[in-house]
């Protein structure tokens, strides 16, 4: 995988990340930098792991997908673009206001990385360097969770499904290219 590739997985994979963090700082208002950070670090921190978990999940299916692995990472690529452009169009433009707790955030947090540990299991097919991509993925949603809860009482109305867009074409792309380099098709 190219930096440029990872750069583009890394940002990719954090727009649902950036969009929820988007929600929680409109929810708090005017959050302050050190509370956005700590936002930042928990999407973070969650969504480096779930790659982990993924590509040792992937790891071990793969002597049985070898010969289709590349179609297995485009699928999955592919679903999970298509469901992060399907909830940026579907979600609404108004902010849904709700009492801050930790563990909510967890919550939160975990649910916006699961494509992530698709992403980790088809990652496991093309033999990528996990530890780069999972820090990438990591450091990458940290700074965009930060950064949209810092935005998040200004943008919440406007960015939040753009991000998911956005996200979701770049998946898709990332996934055509992984068919195009094991295929004749392309």
């Amino acid at each position: 995988m190219t930096p440029i590739t990872l750069l583009f997985l890394a940002v990719s994979m954090s727009a649902d990340a950036f969009a929820a963090s988007i929600s929680k700082g409109a929810e708090l208002q005017k959050p302050r930098f050190r509370h956005a950070v700590g936002i930042g670090l928990v999407f973070g921190i969650i969504e480096a792991i779930t790659p982990l978990l993924g590509w040792a999940a992937g790891k071990a299916a793969q002597q049985y997908v070898q010969a289709w692995d590349h179609w297995v990472a485009f699928t999955l690529l592919s679903v999970i673009g298509l469901h992060m452009i399907y909830a940026g169009l579907k979600k609404e433009n108004k902010i849904e206001h709700r009492k801050q707790t930790f563990w909510l955030l967890i919550l939160t947090a975990t649910a916006t990385s699961i494509d992530a540990m698709a992403v980790g299991a088809s990652l496991a097919f093309i033999d990528a360097s996990i530890i780069a991509t999972s820090l990438a993925i990591g450091l990458a949603t940290t700074v965009m969770a930060s950064m949209g809860t810092l935005l998040g009482n200004k943008l919440g109305k406007f960015v939040g499904h753009w991000a998911e867009l956005i996200g979701g074409v770049v998946l898709i792309g990332i996934g055509l290219a992984v068919l195009a380099e094991h295929t004749a098709f392309f």
